[in-house]
């Protein structure tokens, strides 16, 4: 048996992946918070050979159970193959349960000269280093520790709109370094705890799915979600950012929320 990884969060050989406790997400120690799965199918996407130099420019990812701090499998396979596109799919399992399935669309990498108005929005909030640190409660969000926070405005889990950069400190995968596109797809999971409606003491609000959508690749460490949500009355909810690095913005990032109130505690 093969032990998880201390210094990463993911071990993989082959198909098979061994995870860290330090994978646990707020909802359930049991459970991964939302990042490690979906950050891995990106991974995964990005090592996916193509036939002309490509790049992801769009993920979707359903959450379809629980995932587990606990040993993965993984299938993938290429579903449209062409000259300027490549659409995959990949799908992580859990003692043979499909937990994730994901969609990621890749694009031909061409160097386009973009006239001057059509380039993407430059950054209208303080930079990282302007920042003060949020050290938030690892306490009830393991994998809130191997990140740092800085809020340009706002604060993580208070309620209401925020703009919080991340910084993942720890590898995705044992032996290799985070791609500037793990680093944003790490971050974009945290986009319902950066600006929630709610009051967390009181309410559950999970995430069943997660889509990135880039017009081009990040740069650098350090990954911005500018944020806000929507709760519904009938259960349903919706987080949405706009993604920075500190060069500008460069995508955007959705997710639709399972909203619930949380069930007292018994005396």
């Amino acid at each position: 048996m093969t032990a998880a990884p201390r210094d990463a969060i993911f071990r993989v050989d082959g198909n098979r992946v061994w995870t860290s406790p330090l994978a646990g997400g707020p909802w359930d120690p049991r459970a991964q918070h939302g990042s490690p799965p979906a950050a891995l199918i990106a991974w995964i996407a990005e090592a996916m050979p193509a036939p002309v130099p490509m790049h992801v420019a769009r993920l979707t990812i359903d959450l379809m159970r629980p995932v587990p701090v606990g040993p993965l499998t993984f299938s993938r396979a290429v579903i449209r193959e062409g000259r300027k596109i490549q659409l995959c799919d990949v799908r992580l399992l859990a003692d043979g349960v499909e937990v994730v399935r994901a969609s990621v669309l890749k694009i031909r990498t061409v160097a386009n000269v973009i006239p001057d108005p059509a380039v993407t929005p430059p950054l209208d909030v303080p930079g990282p280093d302007q920042c003060p640190e949020d050290v938030g409660d690892s306490s009830r969000n393991v994998f809130l520790s191997t990140m740092t926070m800085r809020p340009a405005f706002g604060r993580f889990i208070a309620q209401g709109p925020a703009a919080i950069w991340f910084r993942a400190n720890l590898p995705l995968v044992e032996g290799q370094s985070l791609s500037p596109l793990l680093r944003a797809v790490i971050a974009s999971d945290f986009c319902n705890g950066t600006a929630p409606t709610l009051d967390f003491a009181q309410w559950t609000f999970i995430n069943a799915d997660l889509t990135i959508n880039l017009a081009r690749q990040p740069i650098g460490d350090w990954i911005l979600v500018n944020a806000e949500s929507y709760s519904g009355p009938d259960g349903a909810g919706l987080s949405i950012a706009r993604l920075a690095d500190t060069t500008g913005y460069f995508g955007r990032a959705i997710q639709t929320l399972v909203v619930e109130r949380r069930t007292p505690a018994k005396a």
